[in-house]
């Protein structure tokens, strides 16, 4: 584990922690007491989890969003987040990215969803320059038509939370837990 402080990236001040293979239910408990107890501002980037996990966000319902029986017989934790956004499988070939930012840390970005993820896609379009047609599509983001990353956040009275699972190595057995969400 390593902890950085990055300056100069045209980004607020910001503590940068760097893991891997993190378990996701750490992962969020940190984030979640790093949003409610500090004043800083933090990056932490998580190079996967070990094991296979269902991370839902604060209103899923698994009823409407797993199969149910398929999670069960084959012992898949189910996670539930303290932010909104959709529902994941996460594992080994899951990059985490998280953003817990101060409002006045980014005056120019309004404290809602929209402008959050307009303000990280402007980030993420400079990592993937290189690597393909990158772009945020509705509340995904996507190269060309192919989604490979999901966000959520939680906006509080001072602070926001934005993260981002990016799905690198896509096994499709792990689509056998999720039903289609309704649209």
């Amino acid at each position: 584990m390593a902890i950085y402080s990055c300056r100069n990236l045209g980004l607020p001040a910001l503590n940068l922690l760097r893991v891997k293979g993190m378990h996701i239910l750490q992962q969020l408990m940190l984030e979640e007491r790093l949003l409610r107890t500090t004043s800083d501002n933090w990056c932490i980037i998580n190079d996967g989890t070990e094991d296979r996990n269902i991370v839902m966000g604060a209103s899923g319902r698994p009823a409407e969003l797993l199969k149910i029986d398929s999670v069960l017989q084959d012992k898949v934790a189910v996670i539930r987040r303290f932010t909104g956004g959709g529902t994941v499988i996460v594992d080994h070939s899951t990059v985490f990215v998280s953003f817990i930012c101060n409002k006045d840390a980014l005056p120019d970005v309004q404290p809602y969803p929209g402008p959050i993820m307009s303000w990280s896609s402007l980030i993420y379009d400079d990592v993937f320059r290189q690597v393909g047609d990158f772009s945020l599509c509705e509340n995904d983001y996507v190269f060309g038509s192919r989604k490979f990353g999901g966000n959520a956040q939680s906006i509080t009275k001072t602070r926001w939370i934005h993260h981002t699972s990016f799905l690198w190595d896509f096994d499709v057995s792990n689509m056998a837990y999720l039903k289609l969400p309704r649209t």
